[in-house]
């Protein structure tokens, strides 16, 4: 069961240099497998919203939660202890302590692009990793 962390979504979708690889994991993973939580959905959301492209999020939506099954986490107020205390713990922004809290709360690897996870228990796996 993994956590695909925001910059694995946002690679395909601006085609950056690990579009492929990141493109490969999603579509290949077994339907169930793969998680997304809701601050990635809104962080998206946002980035979208910006440059008018609404659109272009209805149908990442869409994608991720029909056509490729993810399941949807997320934190509630009972979790922000656990969110500071990842934030505090290993240095991590609001972003990656979020995804890593809810990682933690679901027993969930994160995969990810970013290496700050690296510094923490949890780790992570980049796509190449878990589809090989």
């Amino acid at each position: 069961m993994y956590l695909v962390d925001t910059n694995v979504i946002l690679e395909v979708l601006l085609e950056r240099e690990q579009a492929d690889e990141a493109e490969k994991f999603l579509c290949q993973m077994p339907r169930g497998s793969l998680f997304v939580s809701e601050f990635s959905l809104y962080s998206l959301g946002v980035f979208f919203f910006r440059q008018g492209k609404y659109e272009v999020f209805l149908k990442l939506v869409e994608d991720l939660f029909e056509s490729l099954a993810i399941c949807l986490v997320r934190l509630t107020t009972q979790d922000v202890p656990a969110l500071i205390s990842a934030a505090q713990r290993y240095h991590l922004d609001f972003d990656d302590a979020y995804q890593y809290a809810v990682a933690e709360k679901h027993d969930l690897t994160i995969v990810s692009f970013d290496c700050d996870f690296d510094r923490t228990e949890r780790g992570r796996k980049t796509p190449k990793e878990v589809t090989l």
